[in-house]
């Protein structure tokens, strides 16, 4: 075998050795690319602890402890000034309560109203609002969105404008 077939074989291990290092480092499933991952880009699974920590249903929470949750969870700016973003309706949530008396009386008891927007740089905004706002804004709709500290002011869309 000559010098430069043996330099030839050498090379070409070489590139398979470092080939299968790249797949088994950045295989989808590495722990080497999920640690990677922690530091190149922001991943859910990993905010706020473990991907092992099993999270308590959420039908086993109280409505309140949703609420804080939820609000604990959201990276939405807090100031006192209104934001106004362009945003999608993409889901809408409630909570409510009702209570019948043995009169026959129907009401509603710890009302929560929820609507979860889009906005263009694919952050999700969790926007509390009244029971006729939330009947009114439309899905799938883009639109100004004006809110106030986590609370909608209003939802301007090509129609209407939706106060709260």
């Amino acid at each position: 075998m000559t010098e430069q077939l043996k330099n030839l074989l050498i090379l070409l291990a070489a590139i398979v050795v470092v080939l299968i290092l790249i797949i088994l480092l950045f295989s989808g499933k590495s722990h080497f690319r999920r640690l990677l991952s922690l530091f190149l880009e922001e991943r859910e699974d990993y905010e706020g602890g473990s991907m092992e920590e099993e999270a308590v249903p959420a039908k086993q929470l109280t409505p309140t402890q949703r609420r804080r949750a939820a609000v604990e969870e959201a990276p939405q700016k807090r100031t006192s000034e209104p934001i106004v973003e362009m945003a999608t309706l993409v889901r809408k949530s409630d909570d409510r309560l009702r209570v019948i008396e043995s009169t026959g009386q129907v009401r509603l008891v710890d009302e929560y109203y929820e609507l979860i927007f889009v906005t263009r740089k694919g952050q999700k905004l969790k926007i509390e609002c009244s029971a006729e706002a939330y009947e009114k804004v439309p899905f799938n709709q883009q639109g100004s969105l004006t809110y106030k500290r986590n609370t909608l002011v209003k939802f301007k869309y090509y129609e209407d404008t939706v106060f709260n």
